[in-house]
């Protein structure tokens, strides 16, 4: 599955975005303050609200005032456009208010048309916590199906529907979009969280902070060793002296990380290990993982890293992308974004106190600048990205 069109309206800095023609991989800069990290939180917000309800959702982020953007009167809105392999183009549309103290679900929509000029089919209409679902799903697409709708009633107003009939395999297209929301992981990798042994453990994700690390490494080198070659191997290439990579157990039962320097008999305990080694290991083990996240956003990768690795980074973002995954990067590295395509790069600037989105290949100057030989971080360097100056 991946996400094509993202429209936030009156979310925080975000008065009314709209980003069109999203690719598998995005990189997206600017100045402090602009909301790039409130960009990722979209879908923050839409999981929290999956998984408990629209007030918790709100209420975990100061409350209705502090969410909504300033001087707006709602409702908080958010539609995003979703595809899955080659299927019909997805749209969920989300309307969020307050009544009485309280975030509730004023209008929750799933749709998809049939063909490029048919009417669209709601799969999904809610309002106030009653509405229906389509329940003939299979019939999509025959020239005389007839929509058949079951009418349901949710035990409160601020609850999603997808929450609900997600779970329900006849709904096959709100289970793919809760599944998308429910699988959305946001990395911010912590180097001081991955370095210390660990009670032993089991874990099969990479955690947003990284300090499970040990216990995923063991899980792939023992459930997975196909998967866990080929990621040693991907380790050697963009690391060189990096022989082997192991999660050993000590004898009060701590897993620890050791490196094994092709230039060194015995391997290093990962506290002896550069920081650049240890996060480039991470993003690998976090890139293979064999059950990966549809979409990944990754706020600034680039912290810890040489710059040298900043391009090969780059390659595994891109080509976890070509296997079906969908990346997402906040950066302030001009180093990392020389490795990005013009049409992959994004930037943010505040006008009169509210973010506008831009796309650089939108941009003819940048453009053809770009096609003739100049590359994406010197441009952002020499200030023409508007105000998203680094």
């Amino acid at each position: 599955m991946r996400i094509e069109r993202i429209r936030i309206q009156n979310f925080r800095v975000f008065r009314d975005v709209d980003i069109d023609h999203v690719p598998a991989l995005a990189f997206f800069v600017g100045a402090n303050g602009t909301g790039k990290s409130t960009l990722f939180d979209v879908f923050g917000f839409l999981r929290d609200a999956l998984q408990n309800n629209v007030h918790v959702a709100v209420t975990r982020r100061g409350g209705f005032k502090e969410v909504l953007s300033r001087g707006a009167t709602g409702p908080i809105c958010f539609t995003v456009k979703f595809r899955e392999a080659d299927g019909p183009l997805v749209t969920y549309h989300l309307e969020v208010t307050e009544r009485d103290g309280r975030a509730v679900v004023a209008s929750e929509v799933l749709k998809y048309r049939r063909g490029q000029h048919g009417r669209p089919w709601h799969f999904l209409d809610f309002s106030d916590g009653e509405g229906s679902a389509v329940t003939n799903e299979v019939d999509y697409g025959k020239p005389d199906a007839e929509m058949q709708r079951e009418r349901q009633r949710l035990d409160s107003p601020d609850i999603l529907a997808i929450k609900g009939l997600g779970q329900f395999e006849r709904f096959k297209v709100v289970s793919a979009f809760r599944r998308l929301l429910e699988r959305w992981h946001l990395s911010d990798f912590h180097i001081h969280a991955a370095r210390p042994s660990q009670e032993t453990g089991y874990a099969e994700h990479l955690s947003p902070e990284g300090d499970n690390l040990p216990l995923v490494t063991r899980y792939l080198y023992e459930r997975h060793r196909d998967v866990f070659q080929a990621l040693l191997q991907r380790m050697k290439e963009r690391v060189p002296g990096v022989a082997k990579v192991e999660a050993t157990e000590t004898v009060d039962g701590r897993l620890v990380l050791r490196f094994q320097d092709g230039a060194f008999q015995d391997p290093f305990i990962a506290r002896f290990v550069s920081d650049g080694t240890i996060k480039m290991f991470a993003y690998l083990v976090l890139l293979h993982d064999p059950s990966p996240h549809p979409l990944l956003c990754i706020e600034e990768p680039e912290n810890q890293l040489y710059p040298t690795l900043l391009t090969e980074l780059v390659e595994e973002f891109r080509d976890y992308a070509r296997r079906g995954g969908q990346v997402m990067a906040s950066t302030h590295s001009p180093d990392l974004l020389n490795a990005a395509e013009v049409d992959e790069v994004y930037w943010l600037e505040k006008q009169g106190g509210f973010t506008r989105i831009l796309r650089a290949g939108e941009d003819r100057q940048v453009r053809a600048l770009v096609e003739a030989g100049d590359k994406m971080g010197a441009l952002w360097r020499q200030g023409f990205m508007g105000g998203a100056n680094p």
